[in-house]
């Protein structure tokens, strides 16, 4: 089962991700894109490390994660989709082998992802670019998810596929 958890800014959606996760039973490999770019960042990473459970894997993954997830087997938690693709120096990741990893998984995965357009974004075409991909992103991850949730003040919203998508 594929689940993408969506949520804004401290929305709570990674702390739903690892309840999801934990819940698909152990081993969990833990999928981390984020790097510590600066001391907010860094402190964010350990924040979230603190609270996962010692017998879960950590995995670094950078623009292979793609292939990192068809490496892993059982249950999987990415977290998340944005900072993989601000990774990306061209903000061009690899959309359609993602999906593909995703769909070809035998485990669990969980993915957690921002929701660009609940945020504030830079006045810049940088940050033009990325709101676009990963919009784009979040859709196409949506397309291959057997359930989508909405995270808002650590609530969770089950969203509904339209008919005709």
């Amino acid at each position: 089962m594929i689940t993408l958890v969506l949520g804004g800014t401290r929305s709570g959606k990674s702390d739903v991700a690892e309840g999801l996760a934990a819940r698909s039973g152990p081993p969990v490999t833990y999928v981390a894109t984020g790097r510590a770019v600066d001391a907010d960042m860094a402190a964010r990473i350990a924040a979230h490390r603190a609270r996962r459970p010692a017998a879960w894997t950590t995995v670094e993954a950078g623009a292979d994660l793609p292939d990192v997830l068809r490496d892993v087997a059982g249950p999987v938690l990415v977290d998340s989709l944005g900072t993989w693709v601000a990774g990306h120096d061209d903000l061009d990741p690899a959309i359609a082998p993602l999906c593909a990893a995703l769909r070809e998984r035998a485990g669990d995965t969980v993915v957690v992802s921002e929701e660009v357009g609940l945020g504030v974004h830079a006045p810049s075409e940088a940050g033009r670019r990325f709101a676009d991909v990963l919009g784009t992103l979040n859709r196409a991850v949506a397309d291959v998810a057997d359930r989508v949730l909405l995270v808002v003040a650590g609530r969770v919203l089950p969203l509904e596929r339209v008919e005709g998508d």
